[in-house]
């Protein structure tokens, strides 16, 4: 019998995905695993796997069209089998459907890479690249620099551009072979999302009506020209960007949910699928090293960008895309939630003394970081409140523990996110946040991996900072500053003894936790950080 195949929701703020590409037609036959289509949401493009066997029957959404969540996206059956009802007509919609793809595939129309700019009909053969979508907030991307230059040869996969959005700097692969035939955006410039971005084709096919702007386009294409011509130095060291750790790592989205839901790093995973690709038993049997990545950059954590100071003479720094979102996001956090702050003391004696028996064993070394993060991980499972987010008329309650990690870069600040702190050991905490970190700070998080917090911790105690308040990393209705190690007298047995004391301060969301909420969930982590075998109990 034959199985109709919905728009999956893929991401908890998706209401409609597109298909950006089927990778298999009408016809076909379909195994359960199989690839059926590369599914874009609001935040990513997924590949999306067929859970039944049979034959593709059916295809509800063209290649480059887009439908909302739960309807039909295809139907997959037995050869033959009449699904003029389930489809509400014949099932020459799907023979359509199919017509239509081979069309596009033989680009003789070109629908699927028409955009607003296109002002003639696309040569065949060539491919139109518009501006991704890179993350949920994303209206415009900037790119950072290119990385082919135009009469380049591009092969599937190659490394086109680091394209800017509004949280990170991201490498853009190209999907197809070709010349690079034109750049639609000039390094440094910024264009809006579904604009050219680029033009692929065979060698000395004349683009030059295609993707045309508004302005003048022969102006345009000089300083690409140009480019190709002064950056010959810059071309040579480009490969050197395809071995990062920000390549695009073959998984199958089971393996990769899976992955997200137990806190792997799946850059430390050996696939053993096809060509390397990660599936869900390497998942299953991954078994994290607790010897720290040797690959990870040590960066300054307060690094910013360098500035020279000029006795008498004003200077300026245009904001990149990254410090005008902060500036957008912290504005509206600190005027539309009600922030307070709670205080506390915690005597970190037997912290010390638990970190260096840790740090003893074989190859593990933790943090005192790492230990804020699991104890309030544990400590959120006893305070749901605390791990809640404000909804206008309704408060959710989060059924994860995920813990954002604020993070210095050049740029400003980014959160990257510990997904199911709560079920990670500390060498895999550390082993995490080392390698998140060090991304970060070279511009290699992906979009996805700084999303789904729900609580978030802000570290300024390397900085000898003893105590100081955060701002509410939306949609979070807490954030946790940590301050400095400090040793100072303290009354312990009625005697004066010097005591190492750290300072937590907590900046709440007063709609969504309460004063005592607030204060109790600090005492439970007070606790734990104190007493650190409580974790055991």
């Amino acid at each position: 019998m034959a199985e109709v195949i919905t728009m999956p929701r893929l991401s908890d703020t998706m209401t409609e995905g597109k298909v950006a590409k089927w990778h298999k037609k009408v016809g076909n036959k379909v195994k359960e695993g199989d690839i059926l289509a590369e599914i874009e949401t609001d935040k990513a493009v997924q590949d999306f796997e067929s859970e039944v066997e049979g034959t593709l029957l059916y295809i509800g959404v063209e290649e480059g069209s887009a439908a909302a969540v739960d309807l039909v996206l295809a139907i997959i059956g037995n050869e033959g089998e009449d699904i003029s009802g389930l489809t509400g007509g014949t099932t020459a919609s799907a023979s359509g459907s199919e017509e239509k793809k081979s069309e596009e595939e033989s680009k003789t129309e070109n629908e699927s890479t028409s955009v607003e700019q296109t002002s003639a009909e696309v040569p065949a053969g060539v491919e139109v690249i518009t501006m991704p979508r890179l993350s949920d907030t994303m209206t415009e991307g900037k790119v950072a620099k290119w990385h082919k230059n135009v009469g380049d040869t591009v092969k599937e996969g190659d490394l086109l551009a680091e394209i800017e959005t509004d949280k990170a700097v991201q490498d853009f692969e190209s999907e197809f072979n070709g010349i690079l035939l034109k750049q639609g955006v000039e390094e440094g410039g910024a264009a809006p999302v579904d604009t050219v971005l680029a033009i692929i084709g065979p060698e000395g096919t004349d683009v030059s009506s295609v993707g045309a702007p508004k302005t003048a386009e022969k102006s345009s294409d000089k300083p690409a020209e140009q480019k190709n011509e002064t950056k010959t130095e810059e071309k040579s060291v480009a490969p050197t960007a395809n071995t990062s750790s920000s390549d695009r790592i073959a998984i199958s989205p089971l393996a990769k949910k899976m992955a997200q839901d137990k806190g792997v790093d799946i850059n430390s995973v050996q696939g053993s699928g096809e060509n390397g690709r990660i599936v869900k038993k390497d998942i299953e049997n991954y078994q994290p090293s607790a010897k720290p990545s040797s690959s990870v950059p040590t960066v300054n954590p307060a690094a910013q960008v360098a500035l020279s100071f000029v006795q008498g003479e004003d200077t300026e720094t245009p904001n990149s895309q990254v410090r005008n979102i902060i500036a957008k996001r912290l504005s509206e956090s600190k005027f539309s939630a009600p922030h307070y702050y709670l205080m506390v003391e915690i005597n970190m004696d037997k912290a010390i003394e638990a970190r260096k028996e840790i740090n003893s064993l074989p190859d593990t070394k933790i943090s005192f970081n790492d230990m804020v993060i699991k104890a309030t991980a544990i400590a959120l499972r006893k305070h749901p409140q605390v791990n809640s987010s404000w909804a206008g008329d309704k408060v959710i309650h989060r059924g994860n523990i995920n813990v954002g990690v604020a993070v210095a870069i050049p740029d400003g600040l980014v959160v990257p996110v510990l997904k199911n702190t709560d079920q990670m050991s500390y060498t895999q905490i550390s082993a995490a946040v080392k390698d998140m970190a060090g991304r970060a700070k070279s511009k290699g998080l992906k979009a996805n991996e700084m999303e789904g917090s729900t609580f978030s911790i802000s570290n300024l105690g390397m900085f000898g900072i003893e105590t100081f308040t955060s701002i509410i990393n939306q949609p979070n209705a807490a954030i946790l500053s940590v301050g400095a190690i400090i040793e100072k007298p303290i009354v312990k047995n009625g005697q004066i003894v010097v005591g190492n004391i750290m300072k937590l301060s907590l900046a709440c969301d007063h709609r969504v936790v309460d004063g005592a909420t607030g204060a109790q969930f600090l005492q439970t982590l007070k606790t734990y950080l104190e007493s650190p075998l409580t974790l055991l109990l």
